[in-house]
């Protein structure tokens, strides 16, 4: 398997650690507001990464931090009026069950910054020690410029970088380049006691201490979106190895952004949609494929015509479960064919095990779910061709399209889709229109246009129209 790593910038061959082991840790949120779409993209893709590592045989242990004490935090606690600790647990809740509402399980361990203190306390009090950071006013700072790697990770250079924080009130850096590990407290800020007096940690320091500690150094990968790759990850990685001198992780994963009419998502643009009301008005599954769609390092533009194209590839999953079904129940199970069913079995034999190989190829080239979407849309193809000459002979061999079937339902599983019974019934389309769904496209593939017409028609008759697209055909309620 090869995995781009941002730190060497090419592909590599990913080699664990420890063999049949996987070590994976990912930033998680700030938890000041409600989740958006891009807070999830980096959510659902290591999912994926997940449960395909598992797919392949090794054992991944998951581990992805919650940031509940923050500036963030703070000054949305000051103008609501309300403690730091209330607006994190309110906001750590949602994350929570927004994610959940997913569907794709969870991490193996959440852990949150304000659990991990003496952690904390003891990284920044050994930093001191070995006089990389130092301490002024109550706060600790980090010494950039002493750490001999700084900027290995994101390629820019010491004397090349903007300021790494804007300087607060009373701040006393060495340097305008080092930035804070432990902040002292101001009047009225949450704050836990240390060698230096009341403070909170710094934003990088908490990572740094929560990944050693589940993980250990030199773990496997660690990820998160690109907007993280300086200064949050570079800081990291200062921080770990400027005490130990050994790699603080092997791989670094980054996703792409999430855009909204050509700007990143964010909070401070203005442009964000909320996870919460994105699942009130659409299916979980639409999300995961709107992501897969694309590979994971390319930014993304957040549009109703690509959710619209997401959801059509969702239902063209589920018309092809429901046909394979109705098919399975409806013929004479018989091995034995002849003539275009014949043709059709030899056809659907061949994409099992060519969907099978380019599935795993794609996946093993750094993840490349839209590839291995392309795969299974080739087998989609092909089974749906083999159902109709099935339902036409009246008999079906069994055994072949129920290994299509079960091989369609677990590469889709890997990719965060599961498709059951009773979605069929949620597509909101009669049984029979996907029968002339299916019968259109027969017949345009062997340019009958005048049965394609009739069968759109009476498609259309029923209240639904047909919009073609480049997973193909969806079936749409008029309005």
């Amino acid at each position: 398997m090869k995995i781009y790593n941002t730190l060497t910038r090419m592909k590599e061959e990913f080699v664990p650690r420890e063999e049949g082991k996987v070590g994976i840790y990912v930033c998680g949120p700030t938890v000041y507001g409600y989740v958006h779409i891009g807070n999830a993209r980096p959510y659902v893709f290591f999912s994926v990464l997940t449960r395909y590592l598992r797919s392949i045989g090794y054992e991944v242990n998951v581990v992805e931090n919650v940031t509940d004490v923050d500036d963030k935090i703070i000054e949305r606690a000051n103008h609501e009026c309300v403690p730091a600790a209330q607006v994190a647990e309110t906001y750590t809740r949602a994350y929570f069950k927004d994610t959940s509402a997913l569907g794709l399980g969870r991490p193996d361990t959440e852990p949150l910054a304000t659990g991990h203190i003496p952690e904390i306390v003891d990284l920044c009090r050994r930093l001191v020690d070995a006089g990389m950071a130092y301490e002024t006013g109550g706060s600790v700072y980090f010494r950039v410029e002493k750490f001999a790697g700084y900027g290995k990770l994101s390629g820019q250079k010491t004397d090349q970088m903007r300021h790494c924080e804007l300087a607060r009130e009373g701040e006393a850096k060495e340097s305008p380049l080092d930035f804070a590990v432990w902040k002292a407290a101001k009047p009225g800020e949450p704050s836990w006691e240390s060698p230096w007096g009341p403070g909170r940690p710094g934003w990088h320091i908490e990572c740094t201490a929560m990944s050693l500690k589940y993980l250990g150094e030199g773990f496997d990968i660690h990820g998160g979106g690109r907007d993280l790759i300086f200064p949050h990850h570079e800081n990291e990685i200062a921080q770990a190895e400027a005490l130990s001198g050994k790699d603080f992780a092997r791989y670094w994963m980054h996703n792409g952004m999430i855009t909204s009419r050509e700007e990143k998502m964010s909070k401070s643009v203005g442009n964000i949609f909320l996870l919460r009301e994105f699942l009130k008005n659409y299916d979980a599954r639409v999300l995961i494929l709107f992501f897969a769609g694309s590979h994971y390092r390319s930014p993304l533009e957040f549009s109703e015509s690509n959710l619209e194209e997401a959801a059509g590839q969702l239902d063209r999953f589920r018309n092809c479960f429901w046909k394979v079904d109705s098919v399975l129940a409806e013929a004479e199970a018989d091995a034995d064919a002849s003539g275009e069913l014949a043709r059709a079995g030899q056809e659907l034999a061949g994409a099992i095990e060519r969907t099978e190989k380019d599935f795993e190829a794609e996946m093993q080239e750094d993840l490349n779910t839209a590839g291995a979407l392309a795969a299974l849309f080739g087998l989609v193809r092909q089974i749906n061709e083999y159902a109709v000459a099935a339902s036409s002979a009246g008999r079906v061999d069994a055994g072949l399209l129920g290994r299509a079937r079960d091989l369609m339902a677990g590469q889709l599983e890997i990719l965060g889709i599961v498709i059951r019974e009773e979605d069929y019934a949620e597509t909101g389309v009669e049984a029979e229109l996907l029968e002339l769904l299916e019968q259109r496209e027969q017949a345009r593939g062997r340019k009958d246009f005048a049965a394609a017409d009739a069968a759109r028609d009476r498609i259309e008759a029923a209240g639904y129209e047909v919009r073609d697209t480049p997973q193909g055909p969806r079936l749409v309620k008029k309005t």
